[in-house]
Order: structure tokens, then C-alpha cells, then sequence
């Protein structure tokens, strides 16, 4: 509905709602029509789809209802169609079964719209944290915004250090798990003030502070214990500034892990700043590993690993065998096999080999997954 806007592009969990509203869209129409073809089409707006609507109020959201099903109009038809003639021998019926489709098509747009807008309405008066959220977007995007009225606005300090942080589940039935890993992380940060915010059905915007760079490691440690959740973070940043910059690395890393379908429970941005810049596309990404590591991408993970290792201790065995709890003789054999099955050599474009090693640490399915 609203997938173009640059606001709701910038948040990973929010484009994925925005998809889970056209699947159901989708889902509903082929259900009822199995279950009574041709008949007109009653529109679902669940609880899912309310949130979705009210979440992005906010954001200063307003999709375009109309516009979003022409063009899914469009591209459902075009699939029916092809569907209809693939499975479809009897002319006469092939006929009579697009002319139905086409009007029940056309009517469940229709229907779904005015839904929608009435949906849209009333979801608007249920955010609880929408003027947080509202606010927050307005900072996140470099508006002028005075330090002492984001304070007031937000009952939270400004002038200190912070880091910013993104939870989040696949669906809102897991919500509970993401309460607890909420409370754990301000747990696990005593002495450090907090600030929560619901983003969207799924997720949600943390930030902490503290008179000095807050430690990521105890959050680190909550979230390896925390079923169901992942976490994202930003570099720790300073004063309004600081507190924009950190949320939008957590976002970035969000979208990194989403994208590349990575189960990673915590990620933080300064360790995939690079894998970021270079994978913006799943598609390019996994050419990218291949053009690199050849046979490697798909060999021995402790090898892919040891080479990782070996890169990031400055090529110094000594140090890579103590970080692997391995013998040096060891490190040396699987170094030197991996090196020989990568197609660039470690000692000719060591920042390459890394960065598609690294690649492969966040999705390690990514060689296996067809392009498309």
C-alpha cells in the first residue's frame, strides 16, 4: 500500500507488515473464491492490518489506497491469467472463467479501498506512542528540532551518550517474547536511562543512555537467551545527533539482516557497515560471494572461518590459533586449504576475500538460494 514511501522504506519490520497486508489481501480472494466462485468477496481487515494502519500515522504516512491496488490489480491478474491458461484446455470455459474472475477482481479492489479508508480512520486514535514516533521521525530525518524540546517531548536526556536499538519478531503472536527481551535489556542496562518506543506490530525502538558509551555486550548476552527475538544496534553517538545516528544504524543493520534472510540474533551495525554498503541486493550479494570465494563459499564452514579469523588478526597465525582454541599447525593447514580453493587470494585482495566471508557469517544459505 504504501511500499514507495521513504519513511516506511526506512524501517525493515514496517515494509514487512506493508507485505503481510498484500499477502492477506491476496490469500482472502483465492480462499473465498475456492470456497464460493464468483461470489463477491467479503474484505478481511484484521488486527494485523489495523495495526499496520495505525502504525503509520506516525510516520506522517498516508498510502495511497487507490493507486497501491491498481498496480496490484495488475500484476494478480497478469499471474491469474497465465495460471487460468496453463490449466485451462476448454476454450469456451477458459472465457467464462476470466470474465467472472475479472469482475470478482475488480469488486474486491473496490470494497477492499472503502475498507480500508474506514479502517485507516479509526486505527488513527489508537497509537498509544504516536507522537514519540512522530517526533522521532521528524529528528531521524535531520529536522530542526531544539534539543530541550525533544527532552520535554520524550522525557528522556539528550546531552548524553547513547546507542540506539531495534527488536523485533516475524509475527505478533510472538509479542510476549519481545516484552521479555524488552525488560531484559533494561535490566541487563541498570544505570543507564531508556527510552521505548512501539515502531510497529513487531518491533520496537530502544534507545539507553549514560554519561559514557553504553555496552553493547550485556545486551549481546540477553538476546543469545531470548527465544524468538532479534536485535539490531547502532554506533554509539552523542547529544541529539548521536541519538539520530545510532537509530539509524540499528535500522540499517535491521534491513541488512532482513534482506539477506540471516537468522542472526543480535548485529550490530559497526560489524557489518561494509557488508551493508555491499549487498544492498540479495542478487548482487550472492554474485559477489561467488566471483570471490569460487569453491570456498561452499566448503568446510571451520574453513571459511579460520580464513575469516586469520584476515581480522592481521594475518598473524599466533593470534588466530588463541582465538579459535586451535594449534598453529592447525590454522596454518586449514588457512592455506582455504586460500587454495578461493578464486581471489587472501594475499591479493584481503578486504574482498573478508567482506564475502563476512557475507557468508551473516547468511550463510545465500551460495545455496537460487537469484531469484
Amino acid at each position: 500500500m504504501a511500499q514507495k514511501d521513504p519513511a516506511l522504506l526506512s524501517d525493515a519490520s514496517l515494509v514487512e507488515e506493508d507485505r503481510h497486508v498484500n499477502r492477506s489481501d491476496v490469500v482472502q480472494w483465492l480462499t473465498s473464491n475456492i470456497q464460493r466462485p464468483g461470489r463477491r468477496v467479503e474484505p478481511y481487515v484484521g488486527p494485523r492490518t489495523t495495526a499496520y494502519l495505525g502504525d503509520l500515522v506516525p510516520r506522517g504516512i498516508a498510502p495511497d489506497l487507490a493507486g497501491g491496488w491498481r498496480v496490484a490489480l495488475g500484476i494478480c491478474w497478469r499471474r491469474w491469467l497465465k495460471e487460468c491458461v496453463a490449466h485451462c484446455a476448454d476454450p469456451d470455459l477458459l472465457v467464462e472463467v476470466l470474465d467472472v474472475s475479472a469482475k470478482s477482481m475488480v469488486q474486491y479492489a473496490l470494497d477492499s479501498i472503502s475498507a480500508l479508508r474506514e479502517a485507516r480512520l479509526v486505527a488513527a486514535t489508537g497509537n498509544a506512542d504516536a507522537e514519540a514516533i512522530a517526533l522521532i521521525q521528524l529528528i531521524a530525518s535531520g529536522a530542526p528540532v531544539a534539543e530541550d524540546v525533544a527532552e520535554v517531548r520524550l522525557r528522556y536526556r539528550m546531552a548524553r551518550w547513547h546507542v540506539g536499538l531495534v527488536l523485533w519478531v516475524d509475527s505478533p503472536r510472538q509479542v510476549d517474547a519481545l516484552d521479555e527481551a524488552i525488560a531484559a535489556v533494561r535490566s541487563a542496562a541498570a544505570g543507564r536511562s531508556a527510552l521505548v518506543a512501539r515502531a510497529c506490530a513487531t518491533s520496537r525502538w530502544i534507545w539507553l543512555s549514560g554519561a559514557d558509551t553504553p555496552d553493547l555486550q550485556p545486551v549481546e548476552g540477553v538476546m543469545a537467551r531470548a527465544d524468538e527475538v532479534r536485535a539490531a544496534a547502532g554506533r554509539p553517538g552523542r547529544g541529539l545527533e548521536g541519538f539520530r545516528s545510532s537509530h539509524q544504524d540499528a535500522l540499517a543493520a535491521q534491513a541488512l539482516v532482513i534482506r539477506l534472510g540471516s537468522d542472526r540474533r543480535f548485529t550490530a551495525y559497526a560489524d557489518v557497515e561494509l557488508i551493508d554498503a555491499l549487498t544492498k541486493d540479495r542478487a548482487s550479494a550472492r554474485r559477489f560471494v561467488i566471483n570471490t570465494l569460487g569453491p570456498l563459499a561452499e566448503a568446510d564452514t571451520v574453513l571459511r572461518q579460520t580464513l575469516l579469523t586469520y584476515v581480522q588478526c592481521g594475518f598473524n597465525t599466533t593470534r588466530a590459533a588463541a582465538n579459535l582454541y586451535a594449534h598453529r599447525n592447525t590454522v596454518e593447514r586449514r588457512v592455506s586449504r582455504a586460500n587454495r580453493l578461493s578464486v581471489v587470494k587472501v594475499e591479493d585482495n584481503p578486504t574482498h576475500v573478508a567482506a564475502a566471508l563476512l557475507v557468508l557469517d551473516i547468511a550463510p544459505d545465500i551460495v545455496a538460494t537460487s537469484p531469484n
